[in-house]
């Protein structure tokens, strides 16, 4: 690939990896990066999960379906870019019963546009004055943190970041800048997993085994409390007091003992807005200033099952 560095502003490759490096450092973000070139090894790893029946086959295909293993025109001897931005857990609080109840979102769900925006500005800052392009991509990025190196897998299957632990959201890109750096690593998994098991005795549901680090994401409330569809009867959700998803693990964990405290505010919700919204009010009967709550929070997005898991909190 001709060093478009050198045509348009004489910088090196390793001048421009290095500027790259800094800006994230600025941020306090993490980055990785993988050649394009290995995507297909990536694609070929998640099916060879599910042929094994490590993954079962309809998470495989939800997932799938939405990744995008084939870079772009131009930039097919680039790189794919992970990066990992700080994050934490929001908390929101409800009024019912003359008491305030705290319901937690883990760092998956919300402010994801935010999170892209952030992660694509620090890139475009140190690689667009070089002539450089970056593009937004949808891919397996815990899996492709792992694969560059930026991140460790804990035995709960999360991906764990130096300084961030799994308090961080990943977002990804493809670049035609190929850093000098970009590596295809063997994914490795934390050095303190070999003699701990408190995730795994702490997971509600079994899915946390002792004998891999891939989750068993079919037992996981996760997979569950993330869809409309009814609980199944064998699962106890909402555990750990979140609105979906879970922190069960995470919050146990001691890669996480620097980061587990953290919070993010979230809105605050009145006794008339809390019955509200167990009464699964329709969004556009909802009062202005709690519809206005609920969509600058993000919790807007979820309306079709916030009313089902509140609830699930309410009388655990």
């Amino acid at each position: 690939m001709p060093d478009q560095a050198d045509a348009k502003t004489g910088a090196s490759r390793d001048d421009v990896a290095a500027g790259l490096r800094a800006a994230m450092a600025a941020r306090g973000f993490a980055y990785g990066a993988v050649p394009v070139a290995r995507l297909a090894a990536l694609r070929d790893e998640l099916d060879a999960w599910r042929q094994r029946q490590l993954l079962a086959e309809d998470v495989y295909l939800k997932y799938l379906r939405g990744f995008t293993f084939t870079p772009p025109a131009g930039f097919d001897e680039g790189a794919a870019v992970v990066v990992a931005v700080p994050d934490a857990p929001v908390r929101f609080t409800f009024a019912w019963g003359g008491r305030e109840v705290v319901a937690l979102m883990p760092p998956t769900y919300l402010r994801a546009r935010d999170v892209d925006r952030r992660a694509g500005d620090a890139l475009a800052e140190a690689l667009e004055p070089h002539g450089y392009r970056i593009q937004p991509v949808t891919l397996p990025k815990k899996l492709l943190a792992a694969h560059s190196g930026v991140a460790a897998y804990g035995k709960n299957n999360l991906a764990y970041v130096p300084a961030l632990g799994t308090f961080h959201r990943l977002a990804c890109f493809f670049t035609d800048f190929l850093p000098p750096d970009a590596a295809w690593l063997e994914p490795r998994a934390l050095p303190r997993c070999d003699e701990c098991d408190i995730c795994q005795r702490r997971c509600p549901t079994g899915a946390v085994a002792a004998d891999r680090f891939l989750l068993h994401a079919e037992k996981c409330v996760t997979l569950y409390n993330e869809a409309a569809a009814a609980f199944p009867p064998a699962l106890e959700p909402f555990r750990d007091d979140c609105l979906i998803g879970c922190l069960r693990c995470q919050l146990a964990c001691p890669e996480n003992k620097e980061v587990r405290d953290r919070r993010a505010p979230g809105e605050a919700f009145t006794a008339e807005e809390t019955s509200l919204l167990l009464a699964a009010t329709a969004l556009e009967r909802l009062p202005a200033e709690t519809r206005a709550k609920l969509e600058r929070s993000g919790l807007a997005a979820f309306y079709d099952i916030l009313p089902r898991n509140l609830a699930a909190i309410r009388t655990r």
